[in-house]
């Protein structure tokens, strides 16, 4: 089938050089999903549940324009610009996922982009 890019624009833009996820053919994987809307407006000052609220959910419309959704997630990795936040960005996360959530790595990251607290990003299969 070959690699194809995903783009919607119920996420916010790629920011750089990369698209908003890839695929080619089962798996999806995305960019790392901060807190910008989708019209780019930043949430960097709000509370890292929000942050991850707001990451969460432009991850999952980049997941449902590839055909896929949070239910089909297979990983995610949760960078952290600080890993006391752990706690909090937990709580918000497991909102999001059923009884059999996704494998998962969260690390500090130390510094993430345009100063948010929490990124996102996740390996799923499409439907």
């Amino acid at each position: 089938m070959g690699k194809e890019t995903i783009h919607t624009d119920d996420a916010p833009p790629a920011a750089g050089a990369y698209s908003q996820a890839t695929t080619d053919g089962d798996l999806v994987f995305t960019a790392g999903q901060i807190a910008l809307t989708p019209e780019g407006e930043s949430l960097e000052d709000e509370p890292v549940a929000v942050q991850t609220e707001r990451a969460l959910d432009n991850l999952q419309a980049v997941l449902e324009e590839a055909g896929s959704s949070l239910d089909n997630v297979l990983k995610t990795t949760v960078f952290l610009a600080d890993i006391e936040d752990f706690e909090e960005m937990n709580e918000t996360y497991a909102s999001y996922f059923d009884d059999e959530p996704p494998a998962r790595s969260a690390v500090q990251a130390g510094a993430l982009p345009l100063g948010m607290a929490v990124e996102i990003e996740a390996v799923a299969t499409r439907e």
